[in-house]
């Protein structure tokens, strides 16, 4: 089963709406990601909708954030892209009455959803503003200047 990457895909890009001094359209944004702009357009709908970036056609239009890092979380960003699943593990089903499968299916399950509820708190406690500072710290570590505009890669 392949990854999900909307989520990492979409942090990604609001920070780069934060830090880079202006609106971004859907295919500067796709070319980052390597991807269709299609599929930018949709992600960022559900953002959108949300209230967590805006959208403006024309000239000088494009992308732009709504709010504040500080006012996102990773939580927020999960949610808004439409709660992709958080792990592949799958139960089998090849044996619907045997008693050793649904044994080992409802433990798998139990297990499944107490990870998933740590990793969803985990995520409401971590703000885009947070990841942003750690990317600005990288970078003067680098004896880069975290201020200047840089660009989409």
């Amino acid at each position: 089963m392949r990854g999900d990457s909307r989520l990492s895909r979409m942090l990604h890009v609001l920070i780069h709406l934060d830090r880079g001094g202006g609106p971004m359209t859907s295919d500067v944004i796709s070319a980052m990601l390597s991807t269709n702009p299609v599929v930018v357009r949709r992600t960022m709908a559900g953002l959108r909708d949300r209230g967590y970036v805006l959208s403006g056609k024309g000239h000088g239009g494009g992308w732009s954030l709504a709010r504040a890092l500080s006012d996102i979380t990773l939580f927020d960003v999960w949610d808004a892209i439409g709660r992709p699943e958080l792990f592949c593990l799958v139960a089998s089903n090849d044996h619907a009455n045997c008693l050793v499968e649904i044994a080992v299916n409802e433990a798998l399950e139990t297990a499944r959803h107490q990870a998933e509820a740590l990793l969803l708190a985990r995520f409401a406690a971590i703000r885009l503003s947070d990841i942003a500072d750690d990317f600005e710290r990288k970078m003067a570590a680098l004896g880069l200047d975290p201020a200047a505009p840089f660009p989409a890669a």
